[in-house]
């Protein structure tokens, strides 16, 4: 097993650098809002202006956006299998056939030719795919008209709670909303401070897509259901061939305390209540990927026949009970300021970088809260949206993205001491594999399975969208690499037996694959593209595209840096888990010996990091938003200031270059670059350049004006990575550290090696540490100043040889690190 090894700095930080930042920090204020913990709750004091400030909640399965109006409250909510189409295929019988006229084209220059043919003969049909979708709408229609005093709105994400409340004709109103993972419900909570002040108008309703037809095919149907409740029901969309038989229900109950309560066509009126709990139970027919034969309808009935006996306060404490056993894992407290304690969406307006420095620990906590409500053993992954959408053709279909998106969603899961809810992700990686691998052997003629840059709930893992985006074949292989990276958090070797096969499906396909490059020898993927990145070659004109029938420039090309970083790490993780395992010891060696034969990262003429295997300038300039020839820097590890200093400047050009502008996501991956290279000015460049310019008042992160929940799961791992890092074979603590962080206290996060570690610091030095061992890894430490270790306050035996540290753990004890 490798030896991890703990770095604590403290001569690498000046006392002056901390005097500075010392004036950053002023005393919160002594107001009642002090009561809030800045790390944890979002407020604010108005309803949501749109869709996408409005607050979020998750079970992993059903997702509600609460606004917290006061006149027409509108709480927007999804299904997570709720999609377009259903079961369908996207492979293309022999395209193999003109692979290597294809790989010819290109190596001969021939790359419009070359996007031509990969076009019209290794494209999935069809090129698109299906959309994640839109359930309804609750719409509560109150009665009382008069002024509106004392507005809050909330969501703690310590207890996954929205809360509205406001005092109307000096009547004080609070309304509750969570989504229950105990219960599979959302529940809405009313209630007054006076008796029979709660009267309102429900309804629920669907959605139609109207871009496809004026009356569209997916009908949906409003009903009343009893005396107590509404029923909504309907169908999703035919879409690209795709016949729409996926059946969706949702269903809402209501109990009154007090007042009167009758049903009218799809309208559900109560008038004079002391208190309203309203329960939404919804589900569709999916039972698997490849199976809608299930019973929406039951499985609704079942979820509220559940609640027989079960009262609010119950179900209350029962929920927020399960959600703080995950959430309550990882704390983080980096300075609170007057500014922490503003409204949120004032608070962030008036962030400059360093007066707040508890809003990172908060877009810290917002990532992890998201992932607990968006990606759940037993649901669908997080996809662009989490499980968020009020759109029947959302941005970018809301669908699955696998060149940056959906690997960026994950990045918190393991650092964030949220293990188990990769399930949902090593899942689709399972699922991916199977359509894979008849789009290995028909669209390449070649062992293994492959996967590209999209899929549905439908695992299609043919090429889609377009030639510039569908030869980006190593979308499966960077999904792979989070299954070796929850062993080495883990040191789980049952799991990592159990995705083996997965891994090595992957790199037989690569194996298979690769060709040598006819003028210097190396091996490379052909085709290939760097992701949505147009390169500025002599030979890039404007073309028209049959395919998608519009013009465009070409971006296929051969062994661009990001296949070859990729298939290193693959190939890498591999052989080693193979040799953990004590299998496969000829593939090994194959693995390994291909390895050395990838071709290698280049230099450019400007000193940057080469993204094409020619060195070729950007069509679009200097600052496109992505950075994939940074793969090796981050996530990966081949680019190292310890172990390859020669690539820390190609990589710092490429950085430069790309600048702040971008999107949400592009700031945080760029941020956790800085972080890598231990720049913590430059981190917080990106981190306040996010807030102003990629966040909305939700924290939602954006991507060309849209919701996308990536940016914010990738600021989430971003604000760790400048806390912790052990990418290196270590555990490295604050490699990061901004002036205005200087002092602070972090517990749960999580390390390589099978560790969780807690900390404190003062003026830029550790105080004291605690070490989890989970797996009984050996520990190494590396310090610029003496300490010693303890177990239950008894002395560790340890040794040290040119400034390193080294003893033995068990599993599951704790240590405790001590400055002498």
């Amino acid at each position: 097993m490798k030896k991890y090894q703990l770095t604590l700095i403290s001569g690498f930080y000046l006392i002056l650098f901390f005097l500075i930042a010392c004036s950053n920090q002023s005393s919160a204020p002594d107001n009642t809002e002090q009561k809030i913990d800045p790390t944890t709750v979002l407020w604010y004091q108005q309803p949501a202006d749109k869709w996408e400030n409005a607050l979020p909640v998750g079970n992993g399965r059903l997702g509600a956006m609460v606004h917290g109006r006061t006149d027409r409250e509108e709480i927007q909510f999804n299904e997570d299998t709720h999609w377009s189409g259903s079961p369908y295929s996207t492979v293309v019988k022999g395209g193999y056939q003109h692979l290597e006229e294809i790989q010819n084209l290109i190596f001969a220059g021939e790359y419009i030719e070359a996007h031509k043919l990969f076009g019209r003969y290794l494209m999935g049909n069809p090129v698109e795919q299906q959309k994640y979708q839109a359930t309804g709408r609750l719409w509560l229609n109150f009665e009382s008209k008069g002024d509106i005093q004392n507005y809050r709105h909330e969501l703690d994400l310590a207890t996954a709670i929205s809360t509205v409340s406001y005092i109307q004709d000096g009547i004080r109103y609070t309304r509750e909303v969570f989504s229950s993972a105990v219960d599979q419900v959302i529940v809405v909570r009313l209630t007054a401070d006076k008796s029979n002040s709660i009267s309102f108008t429900a309804q629920m309703c669907g959605y139609r897509n109207r871009t496809h037809s004026n009356y569209s095919t997916d009908y949906f149907q409003m009903d009343g259901f009893g005396q107590d409740g509404l029923n909504l029901a309907g169908k999703s969309a035919d879409y690209m061939g795709a016949a729409g038989n996926l059946r969706y229900v949702a269903r809402l109950k209501a109990i009154p305390e007090g007042g009167t309560m009758h049903v009218k066509g799809f309208d559900l009126n109560i008038k004079d209540a002391d208190a309203v709990t309203i329960f939404i139970a919804a589900a569709t027919n999916f039972k698997n990927y490849k199976d809608i034969s299930g019973d929406q309808n039951k499985k609704v009935a079942k979820v509220l026949a559940g609640l027989q006996g079960k009262t609010y306060p119950g179900m209350k404490e029962a929920h927020i009970r399960e959600h703080e056993k995950y959430f309550n894992r990882v704390s983080l407290k980096l300075g609170a300021t007057a500014n922490s304690f503003l409204p949120t969406d004032q608070r962030l307006q008036q962030f400059n970088g360093s007066n707040d420095p508890d809003l990172a620990a908060l877009l810290l906590q917002y990532g992890r809260y998201l992932l607990i409500c968006s990606s759940r053993p037993g649901t669908q992954p997080a996809n662009l949206q989490g499980i968020w959408n009020n759109n029947m053709n959302p941005p970018w279909d809301s669908k699955y993205t696998t060149n940056i998106n959906t690997e960026m969603n994950y990045w918190p899961a393991e650092v964030g001491n949220l293990s188990e809810f990769t399930e949902p992700l090593f899942t689709m990686i399972a699922e991916l594999s199977d359509q894979g691998s008849q789009v290995a052997r028909e669209h390449y003629g070649k062992n293994g399975w492959v996967f590209h840059q999209n899929t549905d709930i439908w695992r299609v893992a043919a090429p889609m969208d377009g030639v510039q985006w569908g030869t980006f074949t190593t979308g499966g292989a960077w999904l792979c690499t989070h299954l070796w990276e929850h062993y080495l958090y883990t040191g789980d070797t049952a799991h990592l037996k159990k995705v083996y096969p997965l891994l090595k499906g992957n790199v037989e396909f690569f194996l298979d694959f690769l060709v040598e490059h006819p003028t210097n020898g190396w091996l490379v993927t052909c085709p290939s593209t760097s992701p949505e990145n147009y390169p500025d070659s002599p030979e890039n004109v404007p073309f028209f595209d049959e395919v998608l029938g519009r013009e465009y420039t070409m971006t296929i090309c051969a062994g661009s840096t990001i296949d070859m970083q990729i298939l290193k790490d693959s190939f890498g993780y591999v052989a080693e888990a193979s040799e953990i395992l004590d299998i496969d010891q000829q593939l090994r060696e194959k693995l390994l010996a291909v390895r050395k034969k990838l071709a290698p990262m280049q230099t450019g003429k400007n000193g940057d990091l080469q993204e094409w295997l020619k060195d070729w300038p950007q069509r679009e300039g200097g600052h496109h938003r992505h950075i994939s020839n940074l793969y090796g820097l981050y996530p990966g590890n081949q680019i190292s200031v310890y172990n390859t200093p020669e690539w820390i400047e190609p990589a710092k050009v490429v950085l430069n270059e790309r600048g702040l502008t971008g999107n949400g996501w592009a700031s945080a991956w760029k941020m956790a670059c800085w972080a890598r290279l231990y720049d913590a000015g430059k981190a917080v460049d990106h981190l306040n350049y996010y807030v102003h310019n990629y966040c909305f008042n939700s924290l939602f992160a954006i991507c060309s004006k849209k919701l996308q929940v990536d940016g914010s799961f990738g600021m989430s791992a971003a604000v760790a990575e400048m806390l912790i890092q052990s990418h290196e074979g270590e555990i490295h603590l604050l490699p990061a550290l901004p002036q205005s962080w200087h002092t602070g206290q972090m517990t749960g996060l999580c390390a390589r090696g099978g560790f969780e570690v807690d900390m404190n610091w003062e003026m830029g030095k550790i105080t004291s540490a605690r070490i989890s061992s989970k797996s009984g890894n050996r520990c190494r430490m590396r310090i610029a100043y003496p300490v010693e270790v303890y177990e239950n306050d008894i002395k560790v035996e340890v040794t040290t040889e040119n400034g390193y540290l080294e003893f033995d753990t068990e599993k599951n004890a704790d240590y405790d690190i001590r400055a002498i």
